[in-house]
């Protein structure tokens, strides 16, 4: 009988995957954006930077910055949701992620953007939800909050047509 792999290995593997995604994105530096794992289920976390304020007089977030976030948040956790699988059952190994040819993101079809309230100038934590992911199309549904999960400032609704599956 074969012995399960330790703990911390798969947890190696699981952040190298992560980090992977995320280095085929240079946007995703550039914003600030970090991602917290636990399990399968990510967090996007944008960490404040003067550099992001829309508005100096309020002073708030830039809408572009929040769209941004989430949809980055959206195709990131959309990515993970279809990587999980392939990595939990060996398919993919992590040293391919990271080579030359990085992997193909989900295209975003359309991304509605629902402002709630202002950005306040602190971090700012987005959650996505993957409603429906086929082979071709996926739905995600996507909410952004600062200090308190339960008054969020933005949610979005975004469709994704699929890359093909190697």
């Amino acid at each position: 009988m074969k012995r399960p792999e330790p703990i911390q290995v798969v947890k190696q593997r699981r952040d190298a995957a992560l980090r992977a995604l995320m280095n085929g994105v240079p946007y995703i530096r550039f914003l600030g954006i970090a991602f917290d794992r636990r399990g399968d289920e990510l967090t996007g976390v944008l960490h404040y930077d003067e550099k992001l304020i829309g508005n100096p007089g309020l002073p708030a977030l830039h809408g572009g910055a929040t769209a941004a976030f989430l949809e980055v948040t959206a195709t990131m956790t959309l990515c993970w949701a279809t990587l999980w699988d392939d990595l939990e059952a060996g398919r993919i190994d992590v040293a391919t992620l990271s080579a030359s040819q990085p992997t193909r993101l989900p295209k975003t079809i359309d991304f509605t953007v629902d402002y709630l309230r202002s950005g306040l100038p602190r971090d700012a934590y987005a959650r996505a939800r993957v409603n429906r992911s086929g082979r071709r199309y996926a739905s995600v549904h996507v909410e952004g909050w600062q200090d308190n999960r339960d008054r969020l400032f933005a949610q979005a609704t975004g469709h994704f047509l699929m890359p093909p599956r190697a």
